[in-house]
């Protein structure tokens, strides 16, 4: 999955480096860059004396000594309260520490959200930036990159579209679809249940507890034989993948890169007209191409998927289909996340 946002301790973090939110002397402060030192040893902080500092917006790499990365990327974020523009210091921190991820050659990194503590940046803010950043370079790049918060106070998302979506679930998320029947057993009490006791009890169940008829139009008996009902399927998901695709004008690059998922399984969908990918992945890839929502249950069902009203994720991939209210996946996959659902890519 090339960016994803995951709850754990950066410091256990498997990956080939992780980035350390440090000041410009690089001398251990508090939080993440503390539990940092901690954890990689004495060695750390000698490698940082060797670097001299780092100024403010800046980047600069050391091995990972004890952690369980290869190297540790340092940067220096930007105070809130001190700096004119520290959206561009802060953007500027991600750039550097991404470059030096390529240049070393890492396939993966994790990040923290730079400045969301005592720097006082604003966490919404943080986060915009962080996924902007490193969504424009995963454009341009092929690398899994984490953002790691350590619990959910660590960011926020937008207080509007927290609402919004909340509302639109309590409209639409249905708990339950029925409600437990209570069976009047006066009707039994009978040596002997007539056929006429028991209409009567069935009359009184249908009244209590919806019935959900003719639910299928294709229950009734075929008219077209087995053989050619094969015949005329329709175009599995692959097809009706690269069909979309075309009607939105995109490239394959563009469509796997905007769905967030990685060019290894878009070869494998590319390669196979077969292959049935996962819901959330299926789902990723309407986000990518901004699909209405007759499209996005079109292009799931081919692999006998649908989007449901009993489902709290359904109903957040619905909200967000059905308004638009979103510039990328990334901005699904924070509210995905502040509601504890899986959120999308591959």
């Amino acid at each position: 999955m090339p960016l994803q946002i995951i709850r754990q301790d950066i410091t256990k973090m498997k990956v080939d480096a992780i980035v350390n939110p440090s000041n410009r002397h690089l001398y251990p402060g508090g939080g993440a860059d503390l539990s940092i030192h901690e954890a990689a040893g004495p060695e750390l902080l000698k490698a940082c004396e060797a670097l001299g500092g780092c100024e403010v917006g800046k980047a600069k790499i050391t091995s990972a000594f004890s952690l369980p990365c290869k190297y540790v990327i340092h940067t220096a974020g930007p105070n809130w309260y001190r700096l004119e523009n520290p959206e561009e210091v802060l953007a500027s921190c991600y750039k550097e520490c991404l470059s030096l991820a390529l240049e070393n050659k890492c396939d993966s990194v994790a990040f923290p959200l730079i400045a969301s503590g005592a720097y006082g940046f604003p966490k919404e803010s943080v986060l915009k930036i962080a996924t902007r950043v490193i969504s424009d370079f995963l454009f341009e790049n092929e690398m899994l990159v984490y953002i790691v918060v350590f619990d959910k106070t660590a960011f926020a998302i937008s207080e509007k579209i927290f609402c919004d979506v909340k509302s639109y679930i309590d409209d639409n998320y249905v708990k339950k679809y029925t409600e437990r029947e209570t069976v009047n057993y006066e009707y039994f009490s009978q040596p002997l249940c007539t056929s006429e006791r028991r209409s009567k009890v069935n009359a009184e169940r249908k009244a209590k507890v919806p019935i959900f008829e003719d639910v299928c139009e294709c229950a009734a008996a075929p008219s077209q034989s087995l053989d050619d009902m094969i015949k005329n399927m329709d175009k599995g998901f692959a097809e009706t993948l690269f069909y979309y695709i075309d009607k939105k004008g995109m490239s394959d690059v563009e469509c796997y890169k905007r769905s967030n998922v990685d060019k290894k399984t878009f070869s494998k969908i590319k390669c196979n007209k077969d292959y049935k990918p996962s819901k959330k992945t299926a789902v990723s890839f309407a986000i990518g191409l901004c699909l209405s929502l007759e499209e996005t249950n079109h292009l799931l069902s081919t692999v006998g998927f649908c989007l449901s009203n009993s489902d709290i994720f359904d109903v957040i991939i619905q909200y967000f289909v059905s308004t638009g209210n979103y510039e990328s996946i990334f901005d699904v996959n924070e509210v995905l996340y502040q509601f504890d659902q899986v959120t999308l890519g591959v």
